[in-house]
């Protein structure tokens, strides 16, 4: 099982999303981010892409306008991924992943 961990930024951010955004974002990352992870491939509906400007940064879209952007980290467990939590929010955050 992948460990997760989130940097002060998105837990502000978080609290900034409606109960209907956080549910979705929940939703989206136990049903399919955290198996695809384990698995190593991550399925085309997920959209994960490498932010540009952000070396080793992802972004997971999670709604029409729901992004996320994550980095991995060191292995806390081994050979199961570290997921570092950065930003959640709309499009916006990407100018500040």
């Amino acid at each position: 099982m992948p460990t997760f961990e989130t940097l002060p930024r998105f837990t502000a951010d978080l609290h900034h999303l409606t109960p209907a955004q956080r549910r979705r974002f929940r939703r989206v990352v136990l049903d399919a981010f955290v198996p695809d992870l384990s698995g190593r491939q991550f399925r085309t509906g997920l959209r994960i892409k490498g932010v540009r400007c952000a070396p080793g940064v992802y972004e997971l879209t999670w709604a029409g306008d729901g992004r996320a952007t994550w980095a991995y980290g060191t292995e806390r467990i081994g050979g199961e991924p570290h997921v570092i939590w950065r930003r959640i929010g709309t499009h916006h955050i990407l100018s500040a992943p």
